[in-house]
């Protein structure tokens, strides 16, 4: 069976949507591994359990981790602890100014699952733009790389 990236996104104003699409972009360039995009209202414990591992793309508003995230997580936390998932996951936070404590909220959340978190989480502020595009796309490809190689 395939390797299979799960990518979860929540956004209110576009910004995240877009920088979920340039993930996605980026893990298709990997033909060994299935994609699996959804909005966070759409995806839960089942999605989760399936996939090989996960890429998040979150949004902050004031100060803390978006709504639409929080619930998908929420919703996940308590079912997901006794199945030991270990899945390896990446965190991308869109947001105004900082980022720092949905990123940390994230980690902490999902220690508990526990999953383990394989590359440095991308903290973009401000407006979407070709370098975010880009830095996306990179890690959409390097999750999917690393699941179809099998390093994670």
């Amino acid at each position: 069976m395939p390797a299979s990236l799960l990518i979860v996104y929540h956004s209110q104003s576009g910004a995240s949507f877009r920088l979920a699409a340039a993930a996605r972009r980026g893990a298709l360039l990997e033909a060994d591994v299935s994609l699996v995009w959804r909005r966070a209202w759409d995806a839960g414990i089942d999605e989760l359990a399936a996939c090989s591992g996960l890429l998040l793309v979150a949004a902050e508003n004031s100060g803390s981790l978006a709504g639409g995230m929080k619930d998908f997580l929420d919703r996940c936390f308590y079912p997901a602890q006794p199945l030991q998932l270990n899945r390896p996951y990446g965190l991308v936070v869109s947001c105004g100014n900082d980022g720092r404590n949905t990123d940390s909220q994230v980690q902490r959340i999902l220690r508990g699952v526990p999953m383990k978190l394989v590359a440095e989480p991308l903290v973009l502020r401000g407006k979407p733009g070709l370098e975010q595009d880009r830095a996306c796309e990179e890690l959409g490809q390097a999750m999917a790389a690393g699941l179809s190689m099998g390093i994670y």
